[in-house]
């Protein structure tokens, strides 16, 4: 039997769940083990006041590790660009909308000081740059939390993942749908991860799940992401598409405040998706984001 490892949101489960089925339908047995990480626990504070890598994976990982669990599902944009020795990202299924959505009204519809609220750094920064009239707030929780925050009258919109929405069946809760030029998505989003030990039954059961054009793809993106060294204290977005054997790479990095922001983008051989992500990082860094990273850590 195959021991799936996952976070216990709603949103986690529906990804770990989905993964079930399709090794079921390729003839393997599962079951799902729910893990608590160091990320659900910590549900009163801004994540990237938390600041730890691995926040949402590292009691994940050890399950896998000591043998606990023969596989985990992640949100691809909460996997470390670097893994623990001994695990691989074994598989990424193929994407869903990589976007960010705007759940409550549409931007252009918010009023001057209107409050808008996301627990991400890189959605506030790019916000802030966008509308500096509005007021962006802090909202933590799983989903269905930050939009009953939401239908209590707290924000007059959020700022949420597509992808994360459609899984879920309230995709006609979006109010817009952000244009990656508009608001770089995080790296990763909307990918799954599905991480493994190096060799085993784990990792061959993956290998038909991997969606080839989708991996190389989320490769770019965090071939950027490891070349800017950004943790979540940084804004930085990635967002990767593929055509043929081709691929073609845009990212950003911001100040937190969203007074500075960096933009770049590059394309290159699918095969080479990583070398991408990493040149890309090298040009952001010389054309001032190595000054945004150097303010933001000290």
């Amino acid at each position: 039997m195959l021991v799936i490892a996952s976070r216990g949101s709603q949103l986690a489960l529906w990804q770990a769940r989905w993964v079930e089925r399709q090794l079921t339908a390729a003839g393997a047995v599962c079951r799902i083990e729910i893990i608590k990480t160091t990320g659900d626990k910590i549900i009163d504070v801004p994540l990237a006041k938390v600041g730890t890598k691995g926040l949402f994976t590292k009691e994940i990982e050890e399950a896998l590790l000591d043998g606990r669990a023969d596989l985990a599902v992640h949100s691809l944009k909460d996997l470390p660009t670097e893994l623990p020795e001994g695990l691989v990202l074994a598989a990424v299924p193929e994407r869903e909308d990589p976007r960010d959505a705007v759940v409550g009204r549409a931007l252009a519809d918010l009023p001057s000081g209107a409050r808008v609220g996301t627990s991400s750094l890189r959605r506030a920064a790019q916000l802030r740059k966008l509308r500096p009239d509005l007021t962006v707030e802090s909202v933590r929780g799983n989903l269905d939390t930050r939009l009953r925050k939401l239908d209590e009258g707290r924000y007059d919109a959020i700022l949420l993942a597509a992808a994360g929405l459609k899984r879920l069946g309230w995709g006609g809760r979006i109010a817009e749908i952000l244009a990656p030029e508009v608001m770089c998505p995080a790296v990763g989003q909307g990918a799954l991860a599905l991480e493994t030990l190096a060799s085993g039954a784990g990792f061959d059961a993956c290998a038909a799940l991997d969606h080839p054009a989708t991996h190389a793809a989320v490769t770019a993106e965090r071939g950027l992401l490891a070349a800017l060294g950004g943790g979540c204290q940084v804004p930085i977005g990635a967002h990767a598409t593929t055509a043929g054997a081709r691929l073609r790479l845009e990212a950003m990095v911001a100040s937190p405040d969203g007074a500075e922001l960096v933009r770049g983008e590059s394309e290159g051989a699918l095969a080479e998706a990583e070398m991408v992500g990493r040149q890309l990082g090298a040009e952001l860094l010389d054309r001032g984001a190595r000054k945004i990273l150097e303010a933001v850590y000290g």
